[in-house]
């Protein structure tokens, strides 16, 4: 099969985080919105020009398909005639035509996997990918495998179990010691088990439907000295288990994360509340038998149904407050996802959400995202605008709580009006409880009564705000809002000689 050139990841246009790159969006003409694809899709066009039929494609077919009014693009083994979709497209023409007549496999990936092509794209299907004969393994030196194998990524890890009386406990051998309790993410229901360990860039899954049931409450363990997991689950009938169960789908395996595939579990809404008057706050609660935290600075995706068709967007958690006394009593953090989200009325994803009743179900997927805080950081700048702020929650928290080495902590936070300001008065008082964090709330559209600053971003603003501990501490900004704010945010901190390795963005 044909393969587009690696691309750096992600690309400029992505929706998921990027290290120190904007993000473009190019303008559609009016009637091109996700909605107009969608009501497209069921009008009964024939968007394949195949009237109906499924055909096998070989690549010297595909190649002949590269044109903008002609445009197959493969994505995991499966055709679709694109050029109906180009004008829908929200990255652009350009983009798509990267991969026409091509294996857009990676290229989709580094972009936005999380999209759900299938729902998307599937009255554009032209049909599989014709199967070439592959080469004998034999052919391959074995020491050939060996390095290649080595050179890919970490060694595979292992796994065992053993059982007592009420518990049957599966042991993972990761062969890694900095392991966290973030790195696996576990969910059973009723007979089936499925637990998956991210090590470094690589997905390890165990899969399997037990042979015996067993009982929603359970436990995770990680033994970081040694990276051992321990999973003990509990039995249901104090009988022994003659074996584990049957191997299920992508057992046992051990793939880049990229190739993994996107898991969702469904979480129940259990409360919504106004944050401010148009973001609100939404509480998720995992399944019982889902064990799963979003380490800091990741994100995951959100999935509906909107007139039959799946539609995700990527929301990074927040904790539901950034100080101890407004937290809810009997939440705990393991059980529940706190998401702040804006809700535009003339959106397509957000008045849905925000329609959801107390008791209703969301797909929420697997973290995603390889943000990491530098453990000897010293100054630690965040800009954000809107609800750009969301990641920098969590951020905020791990920092002042386990980073000793931090000298100070400044948030600068971006808004039209006061009432704008998301938690404002949260985020005065932890300035004043922690001498080491500072905050500025900068609008661009106040009342006559605000006394702060009235601007936009800008280089006298960042420069000013941007002062180092020290002339050699060690530097951390981290950088969300929307796109053109993030942007000319970075234009401008590399301007003032920032490096790539100091600068995060996030893109909202």
């Amino acid at each position: 099969m044909l393969n587009v050139p690696s691309q750096s990841f992600p690309a400029p246009s992505s929706q998921q985080r990027v290290s120190s790159e904007g993000r473009s969006k190019v303008p559609l003409k009016p009637g091109r919105s996700l909605m107009d694809w969608i009501r497209m899709t069921k009008s009964g066009k024939d968007l394949t020009g195949l009237k109906g039929r499924l055909i096998e494609v070989t690549e010297e077919e595909l190649k002949k398909h590269n044109k903008k009014d002609d445009c197959w693009i493969c994505i995991r083994g499966c055709v679709y005639n694109v050029s109906p979709y180009m004008e829908y497209h929200p990255g652009g023409e350009d983009e798509l035509m990267r991969a026409a007549g091509s294996d857009g496999t990676d290229l989709f990936d580094q972009v936005h996997r999380w999209v759900n092509y299938e729902s998307m794209l599937k009255e554009c299907l032209i049909g599989r990918m014709a199967v070439k004969p592959t080469v004998p393994k034999g052919m391959l030196p074995k020491s050939q495998v060996t390095d290649t194998l080595a050179k890919e990524g970490p060694i595979s890890p292992s796994y065992d179990w053993f059982q007592t009386a009420s518990l049957v406990t599966i042991v993972i051998y990761t062969k890694q010691k900095d392991l966290k309790l973030d790195s696996v993410i576990v969910d059973h229901q009723y007979d089936s088990f499925r637990a998956e360990t991210i090590i470094k860039d690589y997905s390890y899954l165990i899969h399997i439907e037990l042979s015996h049931e067993i009982q929603e409450d359970f436990s995770v363990r990680v033994i970081q000295n040694v990276g051992k997991i321990e999973i003990a689950l509990k039995k249901k009938e104090n009988t022994s288990w003659e074996c584990l169960g049957r191997p299920l789908e992508n057992h046992n395996s051990f793939v880049p994360k990229k190739d993994a595939g996107l898991y969702y579990r469904k979480c129940q809404l259990i409360s919504k509340e106004d944050v401010t008057h148009d973001t609100k706050l939404f509480c998720l609660m995992l399944p019982p038998g889902t064990h799963l935290q979003v380490p800091t600075g990741q994100h995951v995706y959100l999935k509906l149904t909107i007139t039959g068709t799946e539609i995700v967007k990527p929301y990074t958690p927040v904790s539901d407050s950034l100080l101890p006394e407004f937290k809810e009593p009997g939440f705990p953090d393991n059980r529940y996802i706190y998401f702040l989200i804006k809700i535009y009325p003339a959106g397509l994803f957000t008045p849905e959400l925000d329609q959801l009743q107390i008791g209703d179900l969301v797909s929420v997927s697997s973290p995603e995202g390889s943000f990491k805080i530098p453990q000897e950081l010293e100054d630690l700048f965040l800009l954000a605008a809107g609800t750009g702020f969301t990641p920098m929650v969590k951020i905020l928290n791990y920092a002042l709580i386990n980073m000793s080495s931090l000298r100070k902590v400044k948030l600068m936070f971006f808004n039209k009006t006061e009432d704008d300001i998301i938690w404002r008065s949260q985020l005065e008082k932890l300035a004043f409880n922690d001498k080491r964090f500072d905050v500025e709330f900068v609008l661009s559209a106040p009342t006559s009564e605000w006394k702060g600053k009235k601007e936009h971003i800008s280089p006298g603003l960042l420069s000013e705000f941007l002062k180092r501990s020290s002339d050699k501490s060690r530097v951390l900004i981290c950088i969300c809002g929307p796109t053109p704010f993030t942007e000319q945010g970075i234009r401008i901190l590399h301007d003032l000689n920032f490096s790539k390795d100091e600068i995060h963005s996030f893109t909202a």
